[in-house]
């Protein structure tokens, strides 16, 4: 039987109460593309919405805090921690965002909509000077606490 899955085949979420309360912590990573004259303009504070890292490293503190309300099945976590770091590249931005919680469950979903959330509010707060840009390889980059113990991507 699928653990997502109740006696009649209908999703509902898991019953976590039996599980050990550890201090749970999940990175996540991701990226997006663009024009090398819309990098700029965030660079130089020149996109007429604002300051566009500000505002997406508020949307990454609010999409983990919402991931519960966004993944049907995810568990509401009390979150002790959100950080949130963004690196220029060549030709884009790269987004790192890790959560910590003491819980019963993990925190990788938080941790990717976190990812998610401020890649995509860049790509809103920047769309009027270039549609082209892409969202690029959003991934668990590491996960500590639990059951399963700690994960790695290499």
């Amino acid at each position: 039987m699928f653990t997502h899955m109740d006696k009649n085949m209908r999703g509902h979420m898991v019953d976590v109460s039996a599980k050990d309360e550890t201090t749970r912590l999940a990175r996540a990573a991701g990226s997006i593309k663009m024009k090398k004259e819309t990098l700029e303009a965030i660079r130089e504070l020149k996109i007429k919405k604002g300051d566009v890292l500000a505002i997406a490293q508020i949307a990454a503190v609010q999409g983990a805090k919402k991931a519960s309300d966004l993944i049907p099945l995810a568990h509401p976590l009390l979150l002790l921690g959100i950080d949130v770091d963004f690196e220029y590249l060549e030709d884009g931005i790269y987004c790192e965002v890790a959560v910590k919680c003491q819980g019963k469950t993990g925190v990788e979903m938080e941790a990717l909509t976190g990812v998610s959330a401020a890649l995509l509010t860049i790509y809103d707060m920047c769309k009027g000077i270039d549609r082209a840009m892409e969202i690029k390889s959003i991934y668990l980059l590491e996960k500590e606490g639990g059951k399963s113990g700690r994960y790695e991507r290499l």
